[in-house]
């Protein structure tokens, strides 16, 4: 019998927060579809694994014999799959990078540069990731490092590093009325329909949202899209505005798209991240010295 690990991921977050709520929120999925996977789960084993109640979630027996054991069968699974993947890598003398967007910005020809000089035949395959991704693949082992923004979800099993800061400005319908401000408040914005990520990126949606910083006040979503082609084109067509680095500016200029900066809302930053265990590997520790070995990048300010 097969089991897919990804179940197996959902039934330890469960067992592990004791409820559905908390487990979908540290997941980043929707509470009806971790209930069913669990259902899906169960079925597959042919054995209840969870007590249901107002309270939580229960471990039964055979719950808690499977708890002992997967925590540790899916750390050697992960550790197993990353080895094979890199081990590809290292053969063709490819380090391979994950990014989001624009990746450094400007700096991202320096860091490579940088990189093949310390490694020569050595050379750097970026891999741009879909917004649905938000760990640029770095999550699954597909990518050795990865060149993100911050915060991103399963951020917190993974070493990351600040590269710098900037600020978070808005895309604009070039028609729209408050394009013609040099600077808008926050607030301002609060009741225009957004452009926003998948809601399975969690709190990396949020984030660029700015959900924590409209004081309760709800969003409105206009669209969800998944790469930086589609939420240009919705912001363009009108179905929305949204937050973007102060950087979108100069790497996704397109005509009939305005931005400007706006006031009242925290910056954005962008890092470099590896997995725990490259903590050792001298070829991702040089890749994340020639991020951080660096002069930092000029940043436009609002």
């Amino acid at each position: 019998m097969d089991v897919d690990t990804r179940l197996l991921r959902y039934f330890v977050a469960v067992a592990e927060e004791g409820t559905l709520t908390r487990a979908a929120e540290r997941l980043f999925v929707s509470q009806p579809a971790l209930t069913k996977q669990i259902k899906q789960l169960e079925t597959r084993l042919g054995v209840g694994l969870f007590t249901r109640s107002r309270t939580g979630m229960t471990l039964t027996e055979p719950g808690r014999t499977l708890a002992e054991r997967v925590p540790a069968l899916l750390a050697d699974w992960d550790r197993v799959l990353r080895e094979t993947k890199s081990a590809a890598g290292r053969a063709a003398r490819v380090l391979r990078v994950g990014f989001m967007a624009s990746a450094a910005n400007e700096a991202t020809p320096r860091i490579i540069a940088e990189f093949s000089r310390r490694r020569p035949g050595w050379r750097v395959d970026m891999r741009q990731a879909a917004w649905s991704n938000p760990s640029a693949g770095l999550a699954d082992g597909d990518v050795d490092a990865a060149l993100l923004r911050l915060p991103f979800p399963g951020q917190d099993t993974l070493r990351t590093a600040v590269l710098f800061t900037e600020p978070r400005w808005v895309a604009l319908p070039e028609a729209h009325p408050l394009a013609a401000r040099d600077v808008i408040p926050f607030r301002d914005l609060w009741d225009e329909p957004f452009v926003a990520a998948p809601s399975e990126t969690g709190w990396w949606r949020d984030h660029w949202l700015a959900t924590g910083e409209r004081g309760g006040h709800p969003v409105r979503i206009g669209a969800v899209t998944e790469q930086p082609d589609d939420w240009l084109s919705a912001v363009a067509n009108g179905y929305g505005i949204a937050l973007a680095p102060a950087s979108a500016a100069r790497f996704y200029a397109r005509p009939g798209i305005t931005y400007r900066p706006v006031s009242g809302v925290s910056p954005s930053q962008v890092g470099v991240a590896w997995a725990c265990s490259d903590d050792s590997d001298p070829v991702v520790q040089d890749f994340v010295h020639c991020c951080l070995d660096r002069p930092l990048p000029e940043v436009t300010t609002a």
